[in-house]
């Protein structure tokens, strides 16, 4: 039996995998696509995010701002 590959050996993510990495539900996954935020590539049925666009993708959300607290 195949040990699973880590992160920094995958080429892409398939869905439940990003799902798991970014803790993103499929809806918020699904518009992140639609919006062109988040890009996807399908091969065959498939569903895939290139890891390097997930973390392109992480990196450009705008930072948490909490009341209270000052940037």
């Amino acid at each position: 039996m195949r040990e699973p590959l880590s992160r920094a050996e995958k080429g892409a993510f398939n869905l439940p995998e990003f799902l798991r990495w970014s803790g993103l539900g499929r809806t918020k996954t699904l518009e992140e696509i639609a919006a062109g935020r988040l890009h996807a590539v399908k091969v065959g049925r498939r569903l895939l995010i290139p890891v390097s666009s997930a973390e392109l993708w992480l990196s450009a959300q705008p930072a948490a701002r909490y009341p209270g607290t000052q940037a």
